[in-house]
């Protein structure tokens, strides 16, 4: 389960890679020094980026949290804090003395 997750999860990071990157530069910043007039200038493909960005975007969130989610369950130990304190009282390792006042 967690290896189809993990082919899910590179996989859509790979697809928002390319959205991000097909979208129009606002700043210019990452401008090619192309015209960016027939490029993804038609507002309905620039909405229909914007959205698919958004729900790709999602589904990455939700695919890595379930990632960490099964990676945690084989972490969590079912024993409790006093179990531990208890097994410690009791094992045969000898303690230091505690000096007296």
């Amino acid at each position: 389960m967690e290896t189809i997750l993990i082919i899910i999860n590179v996989i859509l990071a790979i697809i928002l890679i390319g959205l991000v990157l097909l979208q129009r530069s606002e700043g210019g910043a990452l401008g090619l020094g192309l015209s960016q007039d027939n490029f993804a200038s038609s507002r309905s493909v620039s909405n229909f980026l914007t959205k698919s960005t958004a729900i790709v975007a999602t589904l990455f969130i939700v695919s890595s949290i379930s990632l960490v989610v099964l990676s945690r369950g084989d972490l969590i130990e079912t024993q409790s804090v006093l179990e531990k304190i208890e097994e410690e009282k009791d094992s045969n390792t000898p303690k230091i003395p505690e000096p007296s006042k």
